[in-house]
């Protein structure tokens, strides 16, 4: 019996990933005046090295040692987010949070990352433990509890970016533990019901159409009282929770709705990563010749709006093969989760899954207009240190759960 190889395809595609992210960075640190992209590049190869470790660490440690210490981990993630809510401080297109923890004026981490990884093992630990799937919202109490705590304390910094990122995780692994899609469907109406509420006509009508579909599905009736209880009450606290957000919060949805509102202001960063991305056209201006990156008028330009530098330089290939090369990340994931051994293993690769794409599609879709402006890095492109370590966790453990596929594979042959 010889020791299987590790997954080549899975290293190719993150490596690819990475030279991407790194020449990109190179390239946003290019510009006519003095900016904070500068140089980024340079520090941005020592988070590399370190990811490399810690992906090498994360590869050798026994899926059933994380599985043990998951409730451990998670635990230490929600004391530091407590804590982080306290003596955090801000950075970034996120300055009026508190979601980084700070020594002597030095950034050292936002622990919402740390936590993001300690749900997805938590969430595994439990569904992985039960029998069967969830099939009623009794069921569901443990999972929305482990990824509401962090949520809510996440969204209390406010780092709305990063609160969608835990729903995004909650949906994708029930999805994978074999929760029912119209169960997965009546979780979400309730936040359904909250945007269609700012519009009367609107919300009466998809009440109706809410009872009309609950009658057709025929749920329990614990799930029905429930579940339309909680889209009546998005009705009610839709105005006093509009009325409760800041000043900047609200600047930041009414401008995601029209940029052109406030252009100087709230709306600046919206336009402008839209005419860096718009004169890209279809190969680009060529790599480090982006106007809007060179002139500095493209914002967070090595961190939240990477994308947008690709988008300017690289066009519409650019961006195309960017996208591609994610797609190929996810597709080797989900063939990884897939193969797994157990369903603590397969599990938590999907949840890896869940987590990155949300960050893509939040991340791609605010540089574009299609998404709230949130603060949220790119995977494997964003200039950072937390961040990028976690994502190269999340690989590590990916690198092990299909090294034990193969290994139990040679060992059945």
């Amino acid at each position: 019996m010889r020791a299987p190889a590790i997954d080549r395809q899975l290293v190719t595609v993150s490596l690819c990933l990475v030279l991407f992210g790194l020449a990109t960075l190179y390239s946003a640190g290019q510009t006519d005046v003095p900016t904070r992209a500068a140089g980024v590049w340079h520090r941005q190869f020592i988070w590399v090295g370190v990811g490399i470790v810690a992906a090498w660490i994360i590869f050798h440690i026994s899926l059933r040692v994380l599985e043990w210490v998951s409730p451990a981990l998670y635990a230490f993630s929600i004391l530091l987010l407590g804590v982080v809510l306290m003596v955090g401080t801000g950075a970034g297109t996120a300055e009026g949070s508190h979601s980084w923890l700070s020594i002597g004026g030095h950034q050292i981490g936002q622990p919402s990352e740390l936590a993001k990884v300690a749900t997805v093992l938590m969430m595994a630990r439990y569904l992985s433990s039960r029998k069967e799937p969830p099939r009623s919202l009794r069921d569901l109490v443990g999972p929305v509890l482990i990824v509401g705590v962090p949520c809510l304390l996440v969204l209390k910094q406010p780092d709305l970016g990063s609160a969608f990122v835990f729903v995004g995780i909650f949906f994708a692994m029930l999805f994978w533990a074999g929760v029912r899609p119209r169960m997965l469907f009546l979780l979400a109406t309730p936040v359904i019901s909250l945007l269609l509420a700012f519009n009367t006509l609107a919300w009466s009508v998809w009440i109706i159409i809410f009872v009309l579909i609950l009658i057709a599905w025929r749920p329990y009736v614990w799930d029905w009282v429930v579940f339309l209880t909680a889209n009546l009450a998005m009705g009610a606290v839709a105005m006093p929770l509009w009325a409760r957000l800041a000043p900047y919060q609200k600047n930041r949805l009414l401008t995601f709705l029209n940029p052109e509102a406030d252009p100087r202001a709230a709306g600046y960063h919206a336009i402008q990563s839209r005419v860096a991305i718009g004169s890209g056209g279809w190969t680009g201006t060529g790599y480090t010749e982006g106007p809007q990156k060179r002139l500095a008028f493209l914002p967070e330009q090595h961190t939240d709006f990477v994308f947008s530098v690709v988008g300017e330089e690289l066009g519409f290939l650019g961006v195309l093969v960017a996208l591609s090369l994610f797609l190929g990340l996810f597709l080797v994931l989900v063939r990884i989760a897939r193969r797994a051994t157990d369903s603590f293993s397969s599990l938590a690769v999907f949840g890896i899954v869940g987590l990155f794409f949300t960050h893509v599609f939040e991340n791609v879709g605010m540089t574009v207009n299609l998404m709230p402006i949130t603060g949220i890095p790119l995977p494997l492109f964003s200039y950072g240190g937390s961040f990028f370590i976690i994502c190269s966790l999340c690989l590590g453990l990916a690198l092990r759960v299909a090294w034990d596929s193969r290994l139990s594979g040679y060992t059945d042959s």
